[in-house]
């Protein structure tokens, strides 16, 4: 490599560096116990419901929705979402289907008897502060595209660090630290290893955390286009008079989509459906998979199936960004392994603040020394 070519690769390697330096290492300490929130969760708020029938059977859809809202009168139902975990039912409600968010209303009720579930003890919590500063900095989006463009410096200054790595390397064993050098020098020896090391590593957490920070553009642009073409194509009735069972519409959507999990139904007029069907949401059922939605719209009226459209590519790839941002998705051996690269991680940045910071002292000491000895003359 010609030392012009060196040269600018280094200065790239460096500015890069050093502007998104201390951001990196905020992301990195708060992301460390984020990779382990399931567990934090769990330990700090303690589910103590339980069900008030666990061995019983569960009601349907339309006995569940007949309960929110007569507790809601005057209101109309505008999504119902399903818990995972437990047998709950979550019921949102307003005055309209189109209702603006501040005017809605959520509740959940137990599947088993129809009774309100208390709300989870979560979302002010140590966890939920950690999380609102790892992705957007309580900046809302745009706090979450400028961690976007820190995690491109992030990704250059990997880049161009490999790129060095090999010309400095050249005279040395691969991996080589040189313990009988300056502490200097040897902390370099060290940084670059555990860079080149864990290189593989911090690309995919690196690139995935660029594309979790335009979640927001994605989703919408997905809602605008994808999600509204497949409502255009059959929002060609009006709001009927009496609506089919929902329990059926539900289980007719599930024929169609037998290897998902249910998610959430949005009800006529909402902003996820069309003024005449009901749209039922499913996501995946491996961690891999848990965040790739797939709408199925079953006509309201009826209850016959009408539509059924996949996520494209690029929403997949919000999807699969997540779990393989935080590692969340191969049990509590692969958060651990996570971690580990994390805690590697966040020595390499420590390590390269402090050799800049050391090689930026060195000048001055010489100029220092050089003083001292100028003095030392005129006095003798």
């Amino acid at each position: 490599m010609k030392p012009s070519v060196t040269r600018a690769w280094s200065w790239t390697h460096k500015w890069s560096s050093l502007v998104c330096t201390v951001f990196l290492l905020m992301l990195c300490i708060t992301g460390l116990p984020l990779i382990f929130h399931d567990e934090i969760d769990g330990a700090l708020n303690p589910d103590a419901w339980t069900p008030a029938h666990p061995d019983g059977e569960w009601l349907d859809l339309d006995q569940l929705l007949a309960v929110a809202l007569e507790d809601r009168p005057g209101e109309v139902p505008i999504f119902m979402s399903f818990d995972i975990e437990r047998p709950v039912v979550n019921v949102t409600t307003g005055p309209s289907a189109d209702a603006p968010g501040s005017e809605m209303y959520f509740a959940s009720f137990d599947r088993t008897s129809g009774d309100l579930v208390p709300p989870a003890d979560v979302g002010e919590g140590v966890m939920h502060f950690l999380l609102q500063l790892h992705t957007d900095l309580f900046l809302g989006l745009p706090g979450m595209l400028f961690l976007g463009a820190m995690g491109l410096l992030f990704v250059i200054a990997v880049v161009s660090g490999v790129v060095l790595y090999a010309p400095f390397m050249r005279k040395l064993d691969f991996g080589t630290v040189r313990r009988d050098r300056s502490k200097q020098v040897k902390w370099l020896d060290w940084h670059n290893l555990m860079g080149v090391v864990t290189v593989a590593w911090v690309l995919v957490v690196g690139i995935t955390g660029i594309i979790n920070t335009l979640e927001t553009p994605i989703i919408d642009a997905w809602r605008y286009n994808e999600l509204a073409d497949l409502v255009a194509e059959n929002d060609q009735r009006p709001a009927p008079d009496e609506f089919a069972s929902l329990d059926a519409a539900v289980n007719r959507a599930m024929v169609e989509a037998p290897d998902m999990e249910l998610q959430f139904v949005a009800f006529p007029g909402s902003g996820f459906s069309t003024d005449s069907h009901y749209a039922v949401f499913f996501h995946g059922r491996s961690p891999a998979t848990e965040r790739m939605i797939t709408p199925a719209l079953i006509d309201a009226a009826t209850g016959d199936f009408e539509g059924l459209r996949a996520m494209p590519w690029w929403v997949k790839t919000l999807s699969l960004s997540r779990p393989l941002h935080f590692g969340d998705y191969g049990g509590l051996l692969l958060k651990i392994v996570w971690a580990i690269l994390d805690i590697i991680t966040i020595i390499v940045l420590v390590s390269g603040l402090y050799l800049w910071l050391k090689k930026r002292r060195q000048p001055r000491q010489r100029l220092a020394d050089l003083a001292g000895a100028d003095n030392a003359g005129a006095a003798a």
